[in-house]
């Protein structure tokens, strides 16, 4: 039988798990899609370059056109990375009529409708299982497992550098930079580490996520980003005082076909289970009008987690070849775009204050909530002897945005506030 012959480009650590895949899988991904897969050509940057992995010198190119402009190449797996040569390569094989697999989130968060919509043109397959979350099948899951649900929410871990920094400060109580400098010295975090540790990274990620549970266009500017820089020993040891983690969540929410995306920092009550998902791993929580509450936890990157997800996505395609209906399974979004306003944005919030150490000051405090109508849940105050000013911890009930932006503007104005220290939004 014909074997379906695939362009590579990228043999860094996930293309070179795709080869492992690939070679040594041979029987059980025939046995998948029905045809013998080989990949016949390779895009590097040095071919002279030592690899763990031995791969025939004929299979090499320094050249990418050599890969998609190669007419026996039915299929270009891209995992080199980057943006803009990126979604060259891909348009350029999508109009020579080549199927796309790609890990790239960067590629699929800023460019995606534009691909997508090539893809649909030229009746090509462009699949993208691991770009997000690594191993775990969650895209898969939201076009198929879920397509007879409408969602409302997806709330998620879906960077394993801050989770793992977040559970070490957590478990350790070590300081965020200390632990930032062990992650990079593992090469968990990069040497700039802003995109993971700003929620750039989760960000991107949330919103293929949120274009694919609403149906709508969701841009990488609609996702409101905060990242875990600012984050204090002093911050996990409250939360953690009163049953919370603290995580980097992505959130994506529905509510009357409006919508609202953030990745921040928040208090995750410990008995809910994204607040046991420690170190590296990634887990996503779907929440679907009929099917309810559910999860997905796995690794969220490695040679072989991600590389899995990018080979099954491959026996997808040759699968969809042997039965002729690539092209088919293309996800165009159908839904207007409803951005959520500030006033219809709610949460309960997480707010640690230090204030002059006096009588009357609490009191002045919760009668700024009273005058925005936000109800306090629990309000607490810890001593601290190494803190003169009082410290107080508050716990609101759901309170829109909007009205907790005016309470916090006015602790600005007040002199018995000497600072905001934190506002986390609470989960769970």
């Amino acid at each position: 039988m014909k074997p379906i012959k695939v362009g590579l480009l990228g043999l860094g650590t996930v293309g070179t798990g795709v080869v492992r895949i690939v070679e040594g899988h041979q029987a059980d991904l025939f046995s998948q899609s029905g045809s013998p897969i080989e990949i016949s050509k390779i895009l590097v940057q040095d071919k002279n370059k030592h690899r763990n992995i031995s791969v025939s010198s004929d299979k090499l190119t320094d050249n990418p056109w050599d890969v998609v402009q190669n007419p026996e190449i039915d299929v270009v797996v891209e995992v080199m990375g980057g943006i803009d040569l990126a979604k060259e390569l891909i348009l350029a094989a999508l109009e020579q009529g080549k199927h796309i697999v790609t890990a790239n989130k960067d590629l699929m968060a800023l460019h995606g409708p534009e691909i997508l919509k090539k893809a649909a043109e030229k009746g090509c397959d462009v699949f993208y299982e691991a770009s997000v979350a690594g191993g775990i099948p969650i895209i898969r899951t939201l076009i198929e497992g879920f397509s007879s649900d409408r969602i409302t929410k997806i709330m998620g871990i879906v960077n394993g550098t801050t989770n793992y920094i977040l559970t070490k400060m957590s478990q350790e109580g070590a300081a965020y930079g200390d632990v930032l400098k062990e992650a990079q010295q593992l090469g968990y975090a990069e040497s700039d580490p802003t995109s993971d540790v700003e929620g750039f990274d989760a960000a991107r990620k949330m919103t293929i996520l949120g274009t694919l549970g609403f149906h709508a266009n969701v841009s990488l500017g609609d996702v409101e980003v905060k990242g875990i820089s600012k984050v204090s020993k002093e911050d996990i040891t409250y939360g953690k005082r009163l049953g919370y983690e603290v995580k980097l969540l992505g959130i994506a929410e529905r509510q009357d076909d409006h919508i609202s995306i953030s990745v921040q920092p928040t208090m995750v009550r410990t008995s809910h289970p994204l607040a046991a998902v420690n170190g590296v791993f990634n887990a996503v929580y779907v929440y679907g009008e009929a099917v309810g509450e559910t999860m997905f936890y796995g690794p969220g990157a490695g040679e072989m987690p991600t590389a899995t997800s990018v080979v099954a996505d491959l026996v997808a395609v040759v699968r969809n070849l042997n039965l002729g209906v690539n092209g088919r399974r293309g996800f165009v979004p159908y839904k207007e775009k409803k951005l959520k306003t500030d006033e219809q944005i709610s949460s309960k919030n997480f707010i640690l204050l230090h204030v002059e150490d006096k009588a009357g000051v609490l009191a002045q405090i919760t009668q700024v909530f009273a005058e925005y109508e936000v109800s306090l849940e629990s309000v607490l105050q810890h001593p601290n002897a190494t803190n003169p000013l009082a410290e107080i911890i508050i716990i609101t009930h759901d309170a829109n945005k909007a009205a907790m932006n005016k309470v916090l503007n006015k602790f600005e104005s007040m002199d018995v506030v000497h600072a905001i220290k934190s506002v986390y939004r609470v989960e769970g």
